[in-house]
């Protein structure tokens, strides 16, 4: 069984980490990992701009190269960005000193006090080092949408009952979730903005 949303005994385990605020507002923070993506970036942020809605997109330093212009239009419609690595690189099968090399690679495209772990995987002397200079952003919803074998529409029920004030929900700039991803976000945003919440930027 996927897990949606993330136990709280294992977020206390890693305390460094940010897995959601503690909001009295209604407020949920989207995030996009894995971006900018051709065609698709652009798609997510006009649909958010539907609902004038911000979010946070955590981009791979390689994929800012390669669609540099892409990545301009996040910043230009208010969006935040974060910082995802150069190269998408398992913090578990790579040694720190490359890991954060690695890191500082894309922080030179993208100047961010934002970094999120690719695969959500960091040792804790990665961590140690990393949270100095950066917010290390986790998330306490997983989408799935990155997984082809799922039902859009089935784990869309689950994230409306599971999402909750401050909840930070990971969700994917990439080709493997485009197709779940164009039936999820349109829900997530008309659902919660109808029940009264605003979606907004990690700072």
């Amino acid at each position: 069984m996927k897990i949606i949303k993330i136990p709280k005994w294992f977020q206390f385990l890693f305390p460094s980490l940010q897995w959601s605020f503690k909001n009295q507002e209604k407020v949920i923070y989207l995030t996009f990992d894995d971006g900018p993506t051709k065609g698709l970036t652009n798609w997510i942020v006009d649909e958010l701009n539907k609902f004038n809605a911000k979010a946070t997109f955590f981009c791979i330093g390689k994929n800012i190269e390669q669609f540099p212009e892409t990545f301009q239009y996040i910043s230009k419609n208010g969006h935040q960005i974060g910082n995802h690595s150069y190269s998408h690189l398992s913090g578990w099968n790579t040694p720190t000193e490359k890991y954060i090399n690695d890191i500082e690679h894309c922080q030179n495209l993208t100047d961010t006090k934002l970094f999120r772990p690719p695969y959500g995987r960091i040792s804790p002397s990665q961590i140690s080092k990393l949270k100095k200079k950066y917010k290390i952003i986790m998330w306490d919803i997983n989408s799935w949408d990155f997984d082809q074998k799922i039902s859009p529409i089935n784990t869309f029920n689950k994230l409306a009952k599971k999402i909750d004030k401050g909840s930070i929900v990971l969700l994917h700039d990439n080709l493997k979730s485009e197709e779940n991803l164009k039936i999820l976000l349109p829900k997530i945003l008309s659902h919660f903005s109808q029940k009264g919440y605003s979606f907004k930027v990690i700072n």
